[in-house]
C-alpha cells in the first residue's frame, strides 16, 4: 500500500470516527429525534452496511463476533447517545476517548503490565485533566451526561479488548452489529410511547450508522494493516480534536480555557503512556 493511500485511509477513518459525535449533537441539538431512536437507527443502518461491505469483498480470514461484544456495543451506542442530549461535541468526544483509553490501559495493569515512571506521570496528567473538566464550576459539563459517555467509553474499550485476535475485524465487527438488531427492537419496543423522529434527525443518524461508523470502521480495517501498533494508537489521539474543531465550525461551540487545558492533558498524558509502552517493547 502507497504512502499517500495510508495516509488518505487514515485520514478519512479519523474524520469518520469525530463524524459520529458532530452527527449525534447535531441531530439531538436540532432535530426532534430522540436518543434511543438514534441509537436504533445507526446501529441498524451500521449493520447493513457492514454485512454489505463483506458481502463485496472477498476473502479468507473469519470473524463472526459475538453477543457480549454486540452487547458492549449497543451499551456504547446508548450511552453516546444520552449523553449527546446535553454534552458538547468536543467534550463528549474527549471524555469519550480517555474513558476508552482508561479502560485498555486499566486492563493491561490487571492483566500484570507493569508501567515505566514515565508511564505513570502520563497516565497521572491524564487523569489530572479529566479532574479538571469534570470540577463544578460555570464551565463545566452536565454530570448526568459526563457519566454516560464515561460508561460509553468504558464499554466501547471491553469492546475493542474482546475485538483483539478473532479473526478478519470487518467480519468480526459486521457480526457484532448484527448481533445488536434484535437487542435495539427489544429496547425500541419498551421506549415505543417515547419515540420522536423527524426526516432531518432519521438522515444524521443513517449517516452516523451507514457512514461514519459502517464505512468508517471499513476504512480503518483497510489502513491499519499498514500502520505500526504506535502510529495505529497515538493517530486516534486526533479524533478529539477534529470534533471539537468541527464542533467550532459547523454547531458554533465554544472551546473554553478549561477545555483546553483538559484537553491537553488528556491527550498528552495518553500519549506518553502509547509512546513509551511502545518505544520499550
Amino acid at each position: 500500500m502507497s504512502y499517500v493511500r495510508i495516509v488518505s485511509l487514515t485520514s478519512l477513518a479519523m474524520i469518520a470516527f469525530a463524524g459520529n459525535s458532530l452527527l449525534c449533537r447535531a441531530a439531538l441539538l436540532h432535530t426532534s429525534i430522540d436518543a434511543a431512536s438514534f441509537t436504533a437507527i445507526r446501529l441498524l443502518s451500521g449493520a447493513i452496511t457492514l454485512w454489505l461491505v463483506i458481502q463485496i469483498r472477498s476473502g479468507t480470514q473469519s470473524g463472526r463476533g459475538n453477543w457480549i461484544s454486540a452487547f458492549a456495543l449497543f451499551t456504547y451506542a446508548a450511552g453516546f447517545s444520552f449523553a449527546y442530549v446535553s454534552l458538547p461535541t468536543a467534550i463528549g468526544a474527549l471524555l469519550l476517548f480517555g474513558a476508552v483509553q482508561a479502560t485498555m490501559i486499566g486492563y493491561g495493569i490487571w492483566a500484570g503490565e507493569r508501567l515505566l515512571k514515565l508511564q505513570l506521570l502520563g497516565l497521572t496528567l491524564a487523569f489530572g485533566g479529566l479532574i479538571v473538566l469534570l470540577l463544578p464550576g460555570l464551565t463545566a459539563p452536565p454530570l448526568s451526561g459526563s457519566i454516560l459517555m464515561l460508561i460509553a467509553g468504558f464499554a466501547w474499550g471491553i469492546y475493542s479488548l474482546r475485538g483483539k485476535g478473532l479473526g478478519n475485524s470487518t467480519k468480526v465487527t459486521a457480526g457484532n452489529f448484527l448481533r445488536t438488531v434484535p437487542i435495539v427492537a427489544v429496547v425500541s419496543l419498551l421506549t415505543l410511547k417515547d419515540i420522536s423522529l423527524d426526516t432531518a434527525g432519521f438522515w444524521y443518524a443513517i449517516s452516523s450508522g451507514a457512514l461514519a461508523s459502517g464505512l468508517g470502521y471499513a476504512i480503518w480495517y483497510a489502513a491499519l494493516p499498514a500502520l505500526n501498533a504506535t502510529h495505529a494508537a497515538t493517530v486516534q489521539l486526533s479524533v478529539p480534536v477534529i470534533a471539537a474543531l468541527g464542533g467550532i465550525v459547523f454547531l458554533g461551540e465554544p472551546i473554553t480555557l478549561r477545555l483546553a487545558l483538559a484537553s491537553v492533558a488528556i491527550l498528552g498524558g495518553i500519549a506518553l503512556v502509547i509512546m513509551v509502552k511502545q518505544h520499550t517493547r
